[in-house]
């Protein structure tokens, strides 16, 4: 069993600049995006998400799995979403339990105008301060890590994998 005792100071110095980071990183894009259009940076993921899906929409289970979130944080989030005229919800054809989020015209409206500026800070605070080659290798130990935690089973499969390893059973 691992103690904390195991990780030495240096490398416990390299993970508290990257989870720090991170979380003014997040911190940053949610006050841009709340001052800039209105929207907090877990309501653009959610829109973006939608945006980027099939007819712009998903079922509630498969939006949780792209946003690794849980269930319940999605159906609250989903919720207030609707409330505020973002989303909508409708039943699903083929399965009486199932639902579809969508985005509504307010919903996309809203999320092409915060992705103009969610862009500029994008590049401003993340790609503008990296190297190319800082790029490369972000993006080489972000597939790993990853992989790790599918490998380990604490990660969601890819939508993608996961229905070709369904049609494989």
């Amino acid at each position: 069993m691992s103690t904390v005792s195991e990780v030495s100071p240096e490398d416990w110095a390299v993970w508290s600049d990257y989870y720090r980071a991170g979380r003014e990183l997040t911190r940053a894009f949610d006050k841009r995006l709340l001052d800039d259009a209105g929207i907090s940076h877990p309501e653009y993921l959610v829109m973006l998400t939608l945006w980027q899906a099939p007819e712009h929409h998903l079922r509630t289970g498969e939006l949780a799995d792209d946003l690794a979130w849980e269930k319940s944080r999605v159906s609250h989030q989903v919720t207030r979403m609707v409330a505020r005229g973002l989303l909508d919800r409708r039943e699903c054809a083929t399965d009486a339990r199932g639902v579809w989020v969508g985005l509504t015209a307010e919903g996309r409206r809203t999320l092409l105008r915060a992705t103009r500026d969610h862009t500029t800070a994008i590049r401003e605070w993340f790609f503008d301060v990296l190297s190319d080659e800082e790029k490369h290798i972000i993006q080489q130990a972000s597939q790993r890590m990853r992989a790790k935690l599918l490998t380990d089973g604490v990660a969601p499969l890819p939508r993608e994998r996961e229905a070709s390893e369904a049609g494989a059973a």
